[in-house]
């Protein structure tokens, strides 16, 4: 294991079992946008894995949900959601999680996801395999869109016309259609094989940078909604178990 990896892994455990102590417990929450959302704890947990990430690499750049960028240009970055799932948080669901990935030189190399509820750790780093509590994983082996089982946007209020009428055509080709609340929990049940495929329209770079790597070195795939290279300036993505990924484009690209 990297130094790297060593120290995503440390700094998003660290930060998951601070969140689940503090489960319930929100001293304040502050509007940041249309109907968006950040707590105390969302800004405490992000400082912990800035600390964590800064003792170990510091010229290495970061770009966090809550604070933004540093170093932004370097070789290395850092991209981190300390709270993924905040919605989910304030409502005292518990599908929450912690997501970092890292890149060199525009690549995924490395990527974790911290679900503390359930104690699940996904891991990765580029040609070494994905993991989920030292437990080697991979993406689903569906090939009918008929058996798969998906995970679509929630946030359909920003442009319900585009995204009803894919919802529309995804939902008569697929077994059943999921809403989590939370891109790391849909990434990672991707990984593992639980769910086929994701459609999402408005993720950030730190809603899915920690899950790249893991997907793709569980056997998956991932692109732009258009079917481009995903890179971490992008927005929102189809991820998928890469044997239903060309179908799944299709009805994306026919219902834009």
């Amino acid at each position: 294991m990297s130094d790297i990896l060593a120290v995503a892994i440390r700094s998003a455990e660290e930060a998951g079992e601070f969140l689940l102590k503090n489960f319930g417990n929100i001293s304040h929450v502050e509007k940041k946008g249309d109907r968006n959302f950040a707590t105390n704890l969302d800004r405490e947990a992000e400082n912990m894995v800035i600390k964590r990430i800064k003792e170990k690499f510091p010229g290495h750049g970061i770009i966090a949900e809550e604070s933004g960028k540093q170093l932004a240009d370097s070789d290395y970055l850092w991209i981190i959601d300390p709270l993924d799932g905040t919605h989910n948080f304030i409502r005292n669901i518990d599908i929450f999680g912690v997501s970092i990935g890292v890149l060199h030189k525009d690549d995924f190399v490395a990527g974790v996801i911290y679900m503390p509820k359930d104690k699940e750790l996904y891991m990765a780093e580029r040609g070494r395999g994905a993991y989920k509590n030292d437990k080697k994983i991979s993406v689903s082996s569906n090939s009918l869109l008929e058996d798969c089982s998906i995970s679509f946007d929630s946030s359909i209020r920003y442009s319900p016309e585009n995204m009803l009428k894919v919802l529309g055509a995804l939902s008569k080709e697929v077994f059943n259609v999921r809403m989590f609340g939370s891109s790391a929990r849909v990434l990672s049940y991707i990984a593992e094989g639980t769910l086929d495929f994701a459609v999402e329209f408005h993720d950030r770079p730190w809603d899915f940078a920690g899950g790249v790597c893991i997907i793709k070195e569980a056997g998956g795939k991932l692109t732009t909604l258009s079917g481009g290279e995903l890179t971490h300036k992008n927005i929102g993505y189809i991820a998928s178990n890469t044997l239903i990924h060309k179908k799944v484009q299709e009805i994306v690209d026919a219902n834009i």
